[in-house]
């Protein structure tokens, strides 16, 4: 796998560069003690399975793939050879959303070149589940219990931790909060893109779920608070793990400890391997309450894998949980599964294990399958972590025909236009003021002759934030119908008019039916015109958002199979304003 968003974690493992290298592994069907008995020089042939598991657990499969080739196996008389990869789960994971049609917040396309292995250890069950609620609904891999474990921590300078009261004190996440939001010399802490990094992630549902506690759910209160932190931890995020890592400070001096990094959301494995370098400051692992959901490296037999395949990689997974593993995930760093650590594993200063008396600190082994995982938590944090800390340029254009008085029934009788007024109305409250957006109405005949009005010009919300808002609350439905094409290749035009170099440059349009104006042009004429005006060097994307069950998903795809973006259906009126968010947060980055 290959792509610009590598971290680079080699640098920092010495030994563990070697993972990219290939080991072809000789296993055999059945169980362990199968394995032990059936053992033999005499194969011929070769079955060959393909592995691809995070950089850091990968020299450990290779050790324990090492010692199968030293021992030599073989099932039915024929030898079965794998092939153990280093790749970065991210990296995977955009190949196999390709592969199975989902869309991940954040993640972007594979590499034209990038090929699914046949089993997958990721760093986190978490992309199991983003993949299946992006979209890839076929997507069942076999097993995926976990066969390691680190647990994610605040990694901080330890000058900085020792004023805190580390490691006596235990640090909370909301005591976290309050010292990046606080005034004039808040907590410089940084995040690897959660979107892309499993421990940036497993960070951020940790801080937002405090946040989200300082209020009555759903309140301004706690919603400003989440935004607040999201926006603080953005000022130092990076793709890199090993650039954010870089920023922490290189020296004691006073100075370079105050402009420095003063804390990030890491694995633990992550600390124990900086830290194995020997850095002029020390980094301190604290292991903030609630305990954050750790990195659980599930085992994952992905769809679509031959019977002599599955069964080659039944055994393998025995090979990776039996006891010996532990001490070869322990010279990586890593812990076993239920927490615990094998021999040669130097602990951080005050981290938990069940095996020092610390079980109620280690969080329970049931990530097998991501059983104790939430998707809907997962997606709302990777949704709004895209949308309130990314910019863009945006032309919100909202459906008023005579169709959008209709009530919706679960809305409490609440009218489409609403709806979708609410929808967007709470969606300009996470989009900052380096954004740009302009309001238009559309239906048939608005305006004289024409189907749209312009209600707010395209400006930054710096200076116009309060005219959207008015804006928003001043619509009301009209008696005409929906002139959707007339409208769409106007609002592309005025899009494409000034457009802004280092942002998105996007149309949202909200309709609730298919295009009705008898004097407009037709699809085709729209069609034409939007592949003539297209240019690839100023793209302009076309979001769509149908309402109810009178809309045509044929007929919008139809247009942003053009333009680029994506048509999406609100079956359900009140689910407005979650899809809303998901079409803004699965943007493509903006161009540079």
């Amino acid at each position: 796998m290959s792509s610009g968003r590598h971290r680079m974690r080699s640098k920092l493992r010495g030994v563990g560069a070697a993972a990219a290298a290939t080991a072809l592994v000789v296993v055999v069907a059945g169980s362990w003690f199968g394995y032990q008995q059936l053992a033999g020089p005499s194969c011929s042939g070769r079955i060959q399975l393909s592995l691809a598991a995070a950089p850091e657990i990968a020299p450990a499969v290779k050790a324990a793939a090492d010692r199968w080739v030293t021992d030599g196996a073989a099932v039915g008389g024929t030898c079965i050879a794998v092939n153990v990869a280093s790749a970065e789960s991210v990296d995977v994971a955009a190949a196999v959303a390709s592969k199975h049609g989902a869309t991940l917040a954040g993640v972007g396309q594979a590499s034209g070149t990038a090929v699914t292995p046949d089993v997958w250890v990721p760093d986190s069950s978490t992309w199991l589940l983003r993949l299946k609620s992006g979209g890839a609904t076929a997507f069942a891999p076999a097993n995926g219990a976990s066969i390691a474990r680190s647990p994610v921590v605040v990694a901080m300078p330890e000058p900085l931790a020792s004023r805190i009261g580390w490691p006596d004190k235990k640090l909370s996440w909301t005591d976290l909060l309050g010292q990046l939001t606080a005034g004039k010399q808040p907590l410089r802490a940084g995040i690897v893109e959660p979107t892309q990094d499993a421990a940036g992630l497993s960070g951020l549902l940790s801080l937002t779920a405090a946040a989200s506690a300082t209020g009555a759910a759903g309140s301004p209160q706690a919603q400003e608070a989440r935004i607040g932190a999201l926006r603080a931890l953005a000022i130092n995020r990076s793709s890199l793990r090993q650039d954010l890592l870089a920023r922490f400070p290189r020296s004691s001096d006073p100075t370079a400890i105050a402009n420095g990094l003063g804390a990030a959301a890491l694995s633990e494995e992550d600390v124990m391997a900086y830290n194995n370098t020997k850095p002029p400051i020390p980094l301190a692992a604290l292991y903030p309450e609630p305990a954050p959901m750790p990195l659980d490296y599930p085992f994952a037999v992905l769809p679509g894998i031959e019977p002599a395949k599955a069964s080659a990689a039944k055994v393998l997974f025995e090979v990776l949980t039996t006891p010996g593993f532990k001490n070869r995930l322990a010279a990586q760093s890593l812990r076993a599964p239920d927490g615990n650590w094998g021999e040669g594993f130097k602990a951080p200063q005050g981290a938990p294990s069940p095996a020092n008396g610390g079980a109620s600190a280690v969080p329970p082994t049931g990530q097998g399958g991501a059983a104790d995982l939430d998707p809907a938590a997962i997606q709302a944090a990777t949704t709004t972590w895209s949308v309130a800390t990314q910019s863009g340029r945006m032309l919100c254009v909202i459906d008023v025909s005579g169709s959008m008085k209709e009530p919706v029934k679960t809305a409490n009788g609440a009218s489409r236009e609403q709806v979708t007024v609410a929808a967007a109305s709470q969606g300009l409250h996470l989009f900052d003021d380096s954004w740009a957006i302009g309001l238009w109405t559309f239906s048939t005949n608005l305006s004289g002759s024409r189907d749209w009005t312009e209600v707010v010009p395209i400006r930054p919300l710096s200076s116009n934030r309060g005219a959207i808002q008015r804006g928003l609350g001043a619509i009301t439905p009209s008696r005409g119908d929906t002139g959707l094409y007339d409208t769409m290749l106007a609002a592309y035009q005025k899009v494409q008019e000034d457009w802004e170099p280092g942002k998105v440059n996007s149309v949202v349009l909200f309709t609730d039916g298919k295009n009705d104006d008898k004097n407009g042009i037709s699809q085709k004429q729209l069609l034409d015109k939007l592949k003539q005006l297209r240019d690839p060097e100023q793209p302009v994307q076309v979001i769509i958002i149908g309402i109810g069950t009178g809309v045509s998903r044929t007929e919008l795809k139809s247009i942003t199979d053009v333009t680029g973006g994506g048509a999406f259906v609100a079956a359900d009126a009140t689910k407005i304003g979650e899809i809303f968010l998901q079409a803004i947060a699965l943007r493509p980055p903006a161009p540079r």
